[in-house]
C-alpha cells in the first residue's frame, strides 16, 4: 500500500500523541465532545423546574418535555460518537487495507453531516421553545443560564460537525487520488487463478531438479538416420 492513503502514513507506524492532537479533525472532535457535554449536562442539571404548588417537574423550555428530551438525547449520542471516532482516528494509521480506510473516511463524512443536521434542528427547536416560554412559568428566571448555554453550544456544534465533514471529504479526495492505482492491484506472480502458465525462455530451461539440459547436437539426429534404408515396393 502506498504511504499517505486517506490522510495517514504506512500501516504499522508508532503512535505520536502530539501529532495526533494537533490534527485539525482531532481538534474539532474534542471540541464537539466538550460541547455535547455542556448541552446535555446543562439540561440534566438545571433544565427541569417545579413550582411550590406542583410536584411534577417541567422542562425549562416552555414546559415542553420533548425539547429537553431532544437536547439530552442528541447530546449523549454525540458524546458517544465523538469517542467512537476518536478511537477510530487512533487506530486509523494501523489499517493496512486501502478499501477499509476508504470506508472509514466515507462513514466519517456521513456521520458528521448527519450530526450537523441534528444539531441544527436542536438549536432551532431549543431557541424557539425558549423564546416562547412564559414568564409566569418561571418568575424567578431559574436555570436561564443553563438554557442559554444549551442553545449556544448547540449552535457551535453545528460548525464543529460541518468542519469534521469537510475535513473528512478532503481526506477522501486526497486518498482517492493517492490510492488510485494501488487499491485493486494484484501481483500476477501471486495470482493462482491465471488461465495460463508464466512465460519461460527456452534458452534458460532447467529440469525439475534445477540442472541445465543441453540441447542435443544436430549431428545426433543425422547419425540415427544414417543406417536407415528405404525399401521399395
Amino acid at each position: 500500500m502506498e504511504g499517505g492513503a486517506y490522510g495517514a502514513g504506512k500501516a504499522g507506524g508508532a503512535f505520536d500523541p502530539q501529532t495526533f492532537f494537533r490534527q485539525p479533525h482531532t481538534v474539532l472532535r474534542v471540541l464537539s465532545w466538550v460541547f455535547s457535554i455542556v448541552v446535555f449536562g446543562s439540561i440534566v442539571n438545571e433544565g427541569y423546574l417545579n413550582s411550590p404548588t406542583e410536584v411534577e417537574e417541567h422542562c425549562i423550555f416552555n414546559r415542553n418535555h420533548n425539547a429537553c428530551n431532544y437536547g439530552i438525547t442528541v447530546g449523549v449520542l454525540a458524546f458517544l460518537s465523538c469517542l467512537l471516532y476518536l478511537a477510530l482516528d487512533v487506530y486509523f494509521p494501523q489499517i493496512s487495507s486501502v478499501k477499509d480506510r476508504k470506508k472509514a473516511v466515507l462513514s466519517d463524512i456521513g456521520v458528521s453531516a448527519f450530526w450537523a443536521f441534528l444539531w441544527f434542528v436542536g438549536f432551532c427547536f431549543l431557541a424557539n421553545q425558549w423564546q416562547v416560554s412564559k414568564h409566569e412559568n418561571n418568575p424567578l428566571n431559574e436555570g436561564a443560564d443553563a438554557a442559554r448555554a444549551a442553545i449556544t453550544f448547540s449552535f457551535f456544534s453545528i460548525f464543529t460537525w460541518v468542519g469534521q465533514a469537510f475535513l473528512a471529504y478532503q481526506r477522501y479526495r486526497i486518498g482517492a487520488d493517492s490510492a488510485l492505482f494501488s487499491q485493486d492491484y494484484t501481483d500476477p506472480s501471486q495470482d493462482s487463478g491465471l488461465p495460463y502458465a508464466p512465460y519461460t525462455n527456452e534458452d534458460d530451461a532447467t529440469d525439475t531438479v534445477g540442472t541445465y539440459q543441453q540441447r542435443p547436437p544436430v549431428d545426433a539426429f543425422d547419425a540415427e538416420t544414417q543406417g536407415y534404408q528405404t525399401q521399395n515396393y
